[in-house]
């Protein structure tokens, strides 16, 4: 796969962004299908994103959305 900074992509804010532009995680949903999923911070979009295998994004998001803590 190329670079997912060098491809147009429509990029999904987390719904647990604050409003005020601060502490934002954004996603390209779109290429998740390819088994990856790219993650930037939205504060700086022309920065690197960071790439995930889809299903440990997945597992990622499951755990925070049941209230644990994420781990490295």
């Amino acid at each position: 796969m190329n670079n997912p900074d060098e491809q147009p992509m429509a990029w999904a804010k987390s719904s647990y962004s604050s409003g005020d532009g601060g502490q934002c995680v954004e996603w390209a949903p779109s290429v998740a299908v390819t088994g990856v999923v790219p993650v930037r911070d939205s504060k700086n979009p022309h920065g690197p994103a960071l790439v995930f295998r889809a299903s440990s994004w997945a597992s990622f998001v499951s755990a925070v959305k049941g209230g644990e803590e994420p781990r490295a």
